[in-house]
């Protein structure tokens, strides 16, 4: 049998060996026990969150700030209670980015979760390539809109109009048919280039448009990536408040009409105000609901109609193509759904979008 001495030099070599470890790794590391307390971390850790070594012993509730993180405490007592391994990106006080991973501690006997170990792992790189190929894509997505909207229907009346003249003109020489002919082939042509460009965004390697089941807290988080720069400039507030996470729509839609309310509810901000942004999704009899509500310049009810229209803008001291609330409003109501505005002049505005829900 194992002597109580051996028991405690066993102990003690195995804590030393742990102590080792924590000092000399380079990944920042947290160790945060069942009742919330910081037990230990490690140097890199002390220097990515502006940890002292007379926090270990504290509750993480008192120092949750040092994170820029607000849902670390609710993700650490989730994982808890769950024994489950989290993984999310978060962004630390010196704008880093971060895959944060909250594993279980599970005392092999008990089968209990006696705390957690939570390490980060930098990957600001990766999200920097991320944003500015999410911004490449609604730039894109954009262009896909506006040529499908703006070129297809004034080509298709036009090819509409050259075979009525053809029928109705009293000339039928072959010079003239001719002509007819060569107008008739650059017309359809154009409409094939055209019908490759809008397809394009449709092959399964680039923007799907077909119908999935979506994660709405992914679509948010690409949207966060994407406006990462105008919401640090801005100093925006986002609020989220989700009692329905999921719902089957198209990826590249739902980001785009996300991307272009949200994006404007920071834009449109009131210069002597921080831009305050709640983003809630419900079920309404047979709708998926999203609301984007904010605190910002409000919209003239005498406008409510026309910002919907191409091109309308809603003041002329911010720039933008007027071209994003026309394209959401012909995607949701296209999928079947409706956009409804709630704003006054001052006070903000609110846009609830009706997506059908299958």
């Amino acid at each position: 049998m194992i002597s109580q001495d051996q028991k405690i030099k066993k102990l003690i070599k195995l804590n030393d060996e742990l102590e080792n470890y924590f000092r000399n790794t380079i990944i920042p590391q947290l160790f945060v026990d069942s009742d919330l307390i910081l037990r230990k971390f490690t140097p890199p850790a002390m220097k990515q969150f502006s940890l002292k070594t007379g926090d270990v012993g504290k509750n993480i509730e008192d120092i949750k700030d040092n994170f820029r993180f607000h849902t670390i405490v609710e993700n650490i007592e989730q994982v808890i209670d769950s024994n489950e391994i989290l993984e999310k990106e978060i962004q630390t006080t010196d704008l880093r980015w971060y895959q944060m991973n909250i594993i279980p501690y599970v005392i092999t006997k008990t089968k209990k979760t006696d705390g957690v170990i939570i390490t980060f792992v930098e990957i600001t790189a990766r999200v920097k390539d991320l944003v500015n190929q999410e911004m490449l894509i609604a730039d894109h997505e954009t262009l896909l809109d506006t040529i499908s909207h703006d070129i297809k229907g004034p080509l298709t009346s036009l090819l509409l109009t050259t075979n009525q003249l053809k029928k109705v003109s009293t000339d039928k020489s072959k010079a003239f048919l001719m002509l007819f002919r060569i107008l008739e082939s650059s017309i359809k042509k154009m409409q094939a280039i055209i019908m490759e460009l809008t397809d394009a965004g449709k092959l399964k390697d680039k923007y799907k448009v077909e119908e999935e089941l979506l994660d709405f807290e992914n679509i948010l988080e690409d949207v966060r990536l994407t406006l990462a720069g105008t919401i640090m400039e801005s100093g925006a507030e986002i609020s989220v408040n989700m009692n329905v996470s999921q719902i089957l729509y198209s990826r590249r839609k739902l980001r785009s009409i996300v991307y272009n309310l949200v994006n404007n509810a920071i834009k449109f901000h009131s210069p002597d105000k921080t831009p305050e942004i709640l983003i809630t999704t419900k079920m309404e009899n047979k709708y998926v609901v999203i609301t984007i509500k904010d605190n910002g310049i409000g919209i003239d009810k005498t406008k409510h109609k026309e910002i919907f229209s191409k091109y309308s803008r809603v003041g002329n001291t911010v720039e933008g193509s007027g071209i994003g609330l026309y394209l959401v409003n012909e995607i949701v109501t296209n999928s079947g759904g409706k956009i409804l505005l709630k704003s006054t002049l001052g006070k903000g505005s609110e846009f609830r979008v009706y997506l059908p829900a299958h």
